[in-house]
């Protein structure tokens, strides 16, 4: 049998499951509390243009955020309104069609973020 750092007691008969991180109860875990709290990336927001597997049209994408997934569909909101234009946001990034990254980078240092162009 292999020895691991993560391993131990993982069930207990006094509290049940036991966290392989911190050895606390699951209710009483403190693991999951911390890695809510640290923030995403670097603290700097990206924001470019790609147009690959697109047919050719152009999308400006805003990664490295880091907001909530409700906030972060509120902001793509504000962003595809500013801009005029459609999009979505998929995976922690906001995509807005066409080419708009000055204005994108414009509207995201008006609400408080560090936003730099990224790529060509």
């Amino acid at each position: 049998m292999k020895s691991s750092s993560k391993g131990g007691l993982v069930y207990s008969t006094d509290g049940g499951r036991m966290c392989p991180e911190c050895r606390q109860v699951l209710a009483q875990c403190t693991c999951k509390a911390a890695a809510k709290t640290a923030p995403a990336g670097d603290g700097v927001v990206r924001v470019s243009r790609e147009t690959k597997g697109r047919g050719g049209k152009s999308v400006t994408l805003v990664r490295g955020l880091a907001l909530d997934p409700l906030a972060l569909a509120v902001l793509g909101k504000q962003l595809r309104t500013a801009c005029g234009s459609g999009g979505t946001v998929k995976d922690g990034v906001i995509e807005v069609q066409g080419e708009h990254c000055e204005r994108i980078i414009e509207a995201l240092r008006k609400h408080g973020h560090n936003a730099k162009r990224a790529g060509g």
